[in-house]
């Protein structure tokens, strides 16, 4: 009996150990997240302060800019001009009009408005103009039917400009950067390929900030690119000049790459759709700047950015090396089945600025309407976690290693030069680098001193994703503001930078986006917003911008003061 008592008594005292043990643990990890959560909030609080610091440096300038004077694109006077690229190709394929007609159109457009918006570094315009008297030769001569022509080349006599960060063969393939002599691409871009293979004729080249390192479009070689809706503020970045082409009517189809929103916050700020699809659907080779870092493609996606949202799965399916059936691109997928949700802002994370309130109005708009229809009900997200959306695209985003980069060595590009040697330049006027390709050095050195941050972070990055996933399912998708506001005036991307998270999040995600234009606010700005889904799912977001853009009108061209 005394043996069974010690027995008892000792499992007794072991289970209130183990309980006493286990609460402490539990106590220890609320303590940890307390202070973790404070020490964020106070790490958002600093970098707001020094935003703002850096915003009272910035204002000058940026006062400057607000009270320059405003230029104005042209009225679209070529009707050729205000078809979409599915019209354009069934007309040139039934010989209705000639994709001679068509390229000329764009080329007459595109050196109309360059002047005003700044946007192109390189054209090919009279080997595009022999491109298309070829393409109009071959539907001549007969020897393929219309529907093997459509099948075949479904974009045959179509003009299509491209960013300049992607190569061409033979074209302007510096990125923005200032170079002795001017590298021009060898060949071109996967994706370029594709797409000329589907009868595309590229017309030129156009502007991006320094290796796209900017939200902005600016470098110091071309100069900056301006929004056509008020040539006082940015195009956005750094798919800025093709933005600024598709918004001013200057081209129809483009080719750009989206990383952290480099073609979706454009296409916000110049009223046109923009798309980020599934990683790997593209290949991303013959991109500058590239990397070996195996995250890099799952971050990093090239895109099309359209003036008409039946365009998006035309263009997508030419880029594409995967088959289109196989990613189900031409699915029209009927409203009433798919989920819907949506968010007005990232949960409240501190970091980021609030959201404009026509912005909130066109949202609460498009849920109006879609709850207007038959079959179909929206749903507010509890996403609570995309609080952490700016801390954790930064942490993943600046841990991706092997960017070409102002720091890369020729001799071995993987060795850096040193950081602070070029931040003494760039203080003495002595280099020839932009702002932010400068700060990127600053940054991934203090991102790699903090790797357990990075590693908490990869941690929550994988447990929105999950949310998402148990959230939107294969028929789901979340509504959700593009950016907090319009587009600014040059250079105010630096004090907002962390707003950019509205849209790099879904890169470190690696989930499809599309960015749907909504009309204008009060200042006549173009205002957007996202259609995210799943991955694998981009048909989704593809059919709900077809709506989007049957009730709200889709793109619509600058306003001139001109007498039609």
């Amino acid at each position: 009996m005394p043996y069974l008592y010690n027995v008892h008594s000792s499992l007794a005292s072991s289970v209130l150990i183990n309980s006493a043990s286990s609460n402490s643990e539990i106590r220890r990890l609320s303590v940890n997240r307390r202070l973790t959560e404070m020490l964020n909030a106070v790490t958002k609080r600093i970098i707001r302060g020094l935003l703002f610091c850096l915003y009272c440096l910035m204002s000058p300038v940026i006062l400057y800019r607000a009270l320059g004077s405003r230029k104005r694109c042209s009225l679209v006077r070529n009707k050729l001009l205000l078809l979409s690229a599915t019209d354009l190709a069934r007309k040139i394929r039934e010989q209705q009009i000639t994709s001679e007609e068509v390229v000329t159109a764009y080329i007459t457009r595109c050196r109309d408005v360059n002047p005003v918006i700044n946007a192109i570094v390189e054209t090919r315009y009279d080997l595009a103009i022999q491109e298309a008297r070829e393409a109009d030769k071959m539907i001549r001569l007969g020897h393929k039917s219309l529907d093997e022509i459509a099948r075949d080349t479904p974009l045959l006599g179509i003009p299509i400009t491209v960013k300049g960060s992607i190569a061409v063969q033979g074209m302007n393939h510096a990125a923005g950067r200032k170079w002795p002599e001017i590298p021009r691409a060898l060949c071109d871009a996967d994706a370029v390929q594709r797409v000329r293979e589907a009868g595309g004729i590229v017309l030129l080249v156009s502007n991006t900030p320094e290796l796209c390192m900017c939200w902005e479009t600016y470098n110091n070689v071309t100069g900056m690119t301006v929004n056509p809706y008020d040539t006082r503020r940015t195009a956005g970045g750094s798919s800025g000049g093709e933005a600024a082409l598709l918004g001013s009517a200057a081209s129809l189809l483009s080719l750009s790459s989206d990383i952290g929103g480099s073609a979706r916050l454009p296409a916000m700020f110049c009223g046109i759709f923009g798309h980020k699809p599934t990683p790997g659907f593209v290949s991303t080779n013959g991109h500058m700047p590239g990397s070996n870092d195996k995250a890099w493609p799952n971050f990093f996606t090239l895109g099309p950015m359209v003036r008409y949202a039946e365009d998006l799965p035309l263009l997508l399916k030419a880029m594409c090396q995967s088959s289109g059936s196989k990613l189900k691109l031409d699915n029209k997928v009927p409203l009433r089945d798919i989920k819907f949700f949506y968010m007005e802002d990232d949960c409240g994370s501190g970091a980021t600025s609030s959201i404009d309130r026509d912005i909130k109005r066109a949202i609460r708009r498009l849920i109006e309407h879609l709850n207007s229809l038959q079959g179909v009900m929206v749903q507010k997200a509890e996403l609570t976690d995309m609080k952490y959306s700016f801390e954790v695209m930064a942490a993943i985003l600046l841990h991706i290693d092997g960017v070409e980069s102002i720091y890369s060595k020729k001799s071995n590009p993987q060795e850096w030069k040193s950081v602070t040697v070029e931040i003494l330049k760039y203080l003495c006027r002595m280099s020839p680098h932009t702002f932010p390709s400068i700060l990127y050095g600053v940054l991934k050195k203090v991102n790699n001193a903090t790797p357990q941050t990075y590693f908490k972070m990869v941690e929550k990055n994988a447990a929105i994703k999950k949310q998402f996933a148990d959230l939107l399912g294969d028929n789901g998708v979340l509504i959700y503001p593009t950016f907090v506001s319009a587009a600014h005036y040059p250079y105010e991307i630096y004090h907002k930078v962390c707003n950019v998270s509205y849209l790099a999040i879904f890169n470190s995600l690696g989930l499809p986006v599309t960015q749907c234009p909504l009309g204008f606010n009060r200042n006549g700005l173009p205002i957007g917003v996202q259609i995210v889904a799943n991955p694998g799912c981009d048909h989704l977001t593809l059919s709900v911008a077809r709506e989007i853009e049957r009730a709200f009108g889709g793109w619509q061209q600058p306003t001139t003061g001109e007498k039609v």
